[in-house]
């Protein structure tokens, strides 16, 4: 499916293992390029796996001041949950 994410997001790079949270979608800001990706065969992919195994591979946020910025999973982020599992991840801005 397109948009699986890192595989191994639960190892940082110390090989630490970093915690799953879930915040609110709303919450979350998708910069104007990484929307412009959006595949909406994808989204569909994405949300019928979901609803047979629910959400395997958090998406992946990075913090900006006092909102999260989208790294990695704009396809399960539209999926139109309210909620969703992430890693906080410290990635440079694009």
């Amino acid at each position: 499916l397109g948009d699986t994410g890192l595989e191994d997001a639960g190892l940082g790079d110390a090989g630490l293992m970093m915690k799953r949270q879930s915040l609110p979608v709303a919450n979350i800001y998708v910069p104007v390029k990484r929307r412009a990706e959006l595949r909406p065969t994808t989204v569909d992919e994405i949300a019928a796996s979901m609803l047979a195994a629910g959400q395997q591979t958090p998406i992946l946020v990075r913090r900006d001041g006092d909102r999260f910025v989208l790294v990695e999973g704009l396809h399960r982020l539209e999926l139109g949950e309210t909620t969703i599992f992430c890693y906080l991840v410290d990635a440079r801005k694009h």
